[in-house]
């Protein structure tokens, strides 16, 4: 007998969760996105360890034709 009463308290809070807007902080959601954007910036930190012109010299000096001419 009681799960008529069980089955409508889930059915009502179910509803409540299903359409429950909270309020929206505008302020707090333009500093995350700001802070957000601002972490996208790429900035590698590894680059000053990776010469990447002494890589394409060995490349050069390993080929045939860097030899011949």
């Amino acid at each position: 007998m009681g799960r008529g009463r069980q089955k409508a308290k889930h059915t009502k809070v179910a509803r409540e969760l299903k359409y429950y807007t909270p309020d929206t902080n505008l302020t707090a959601l333009e500093r995350e996105l700001a802070a957000a954007a601002h972490e996208n910036e790429y900035e590698d930190k590894w680059a000053h360890l990776v010469d990447d012109d002494d890589e394409a010299d060995e490349d050069d000096d390993a080929s045939p034709a860097a030899q011949t001419a």
